[in-house]
């Protein structure tokens, strides 16, 4: 009867740490360990909502890898998850717990800053870019790499907006920061 309780209970804790498992598979990106997009997209939308209760403002930084092709063709896909694993470690690093990091998608990220005004997102995603430029690649034929991305920001007052635009605004400011050099910060509306 021991050995049978002892199995039973053997079982219910394997479910138990593959439930947490797949949960944690279910809104983390496996490479960066930050938030995937849909964990950003469902949690983004009640984000929003609350700062527009709360008349708090809200901005969203979204950021790409310079010539990300580059280093998967100079270098490998290897040294390009390296970039990759990096950058998400920086991300986890130079937030909030209350903000909302997640690969986007390939070599881009976005971060949701709940509570934080546009000149606020503009001081952090500096912050963030020269952080980002400094980052070492430690690899083989990787001496002189640098890693920079362009970031491009928006933001909302009071919460006002729905959240599939403010990402859409945050993506063209991410395209003009990369049409005018790259390794840049651009707000959405200063293009």
């Amino acid at each position: 009867m021991a050995r049978r309780f002892a199995d039973r209970l053997s079982i219910a804790l394997a479910n138990l740490r593959l439930q947490e498992t797949l949960k944690h598979q279910s809104v983390r990106d496996a490479l960066t360990g930050l938030f995937n997009r849909r964990y950003m997209e469902e949690t983004g939308g009640r984000e929003l909502a609350r700062a527009q209760r709360h008349g708090q403002p809200v901005s969203v930084l979204m950021l790409d890898v310079d010539h990300f092709k580059r280093f998967n063709d100079v270098h490998g896909h290897a040294i390009g998850d390296a970039v990759l694993r990096r950058l998400g470690s920086v991300l986890s690093r130079q937030f909030r717990e209350e903000d909302i990091a997640c690969r986007y998608g390939g070599e881009e990220f976005l971060v949701l800053l709940p509570g934080c005004t546009a000149d606020a997102a503009l001081e952090r995603a500096e912050v963030l870019r020269q952080a980002v430029g400094s980052l070492p690649v430690a690899a083989p034929d990787t001496e002189g790499l640098t890693v920079t991305v362009s970031v491009g920001i928006a933001a909302t007052v009071r919460g006002s907006g729905v959240l599939s635009d403010l990402i859409a605004q945050a993506d063209q400011a991410l395209y003009a920061a990369k049409r005018a050099g790259r390794n840049r910060v651009k707000l959405y509306g200063d293009q």
